[in-house]
């Protein structure tokens, strides 16, 4: 099995339809050795279930933006596996009006939320792993479309995940110098998940992506989760600072997809309320 032997530690998973859930299923099932973290007591009810589903006990209260938190993390993994080889960072918040409201009345406040959850978080838990990770280990985060494109709805939270992304290529460098750690990205395709839940018009999306796509599907969990497993497994051993796309081809395309009408003329199909 490709992970056998391999120990990991899952960030950010929410329930049995998280993408992160999806990469800890891929990593389980090809060997891997999984702990767990809960942001709070609510959530522990959830993750916990999905921990001992992939037979782990480790699971860890984690608030990224917690400085105790990641300290104590750093103990923890230390005394529980001595070392490990891959982090998941499935972490990224935005108040939900600053998904709402127009991008340009983006307070001050949430886009600090934004930026300190979704991104600086990355930066605090690779540092707060380092000591603990083994030579040659990997880093694996997650973002969207909506960082380098313009998507309606995702505000703030783009321009969150457009510095995520600026943040894998130079922490790639720095980990790799480090400890030959890689740092990658993985931009999926919209999925129902519990995060997507806070974006309008969600469901108008994933018929446009399914509609537009090259494959003409969106993706799954699972699919995800295989190209998340590649990315943190030795199979990826000379890929670091990438962003890789799971989403049908969709990000490929410069203009949706067309249709004839009899005459054989290009057609607008796309209707949102279908």
């Amino acid at each position: 099995m490709v992970m056998k032997g391999k120990k990991g530690l899952i960030v950010g998973i929410a329930n049995n339809k998280s993408i992160a859930y999806g990469i800890a299923k891929a990593c389980r099932e090809q060997g891997a050795e999984l702990a767990f973290t809960f942001l709070n007591e609510q959530l522990k009810k959830r993750v916990d279930p999905i921990a001992s589903e992939f037979g782990s006990d480790k699971v860890y209260e984690l608030d990224v933006n917690n400085n105790g938190h990641l300290a104590s993390l750093t103990a923890s993994l230390k005394e529980d596996f001595g070392e490990i080889d891959f982090v998941v960072h499935s972490v990224a918040f935005a108040p939900r009006e600053a998904l709402s409201n127009p991008f340009l009345e983006t307070t001050r406040e949430a886009f600090d939320m934004a930026m300190g959850t979704s991104v600086y978080s990355l930066i605090a838990l690779t540092r707060a792993v380092m000591p603990v990770m083994s030579l040659g280990g990997s880093v694996l985060t997650l973002t969207y479309l909506g960082g380098p494109k313009y998507i309606p709805h995702y505000n703030v939270m783009g321009v969150a995940k457009a510095a995520l992304e600026s943040s894998v290529r130079y922490l790639a460098v720095d980990c790799a110098r480090a400890k030959q750690v890689r740092v990658n990205a993985i931009s999926a395709g919209p999925i129902k998940t519990l995060a997507a839940s806070g974006i309008g018009d969600f469901r108008m999306i994933l018929k446009w992506n399914e509609h537009n796509a090259p494959l003409q599907k969106n993706v799954t969990t699972d699919q995800v989760g295989n190209s998340g497993m590649y990315l943190l497994s030795d199979l990826s051993s000379g890929v670091t600072g990438e962003v890789h796309y799971v989403d049908a081809g969709y990000n490929i395309m410069g203009m949706g997809m067309d249709d004839k009408d009899e005459e054989g003329h290009t057609v607008l199909t796309w209707d949102k309320n279908k």
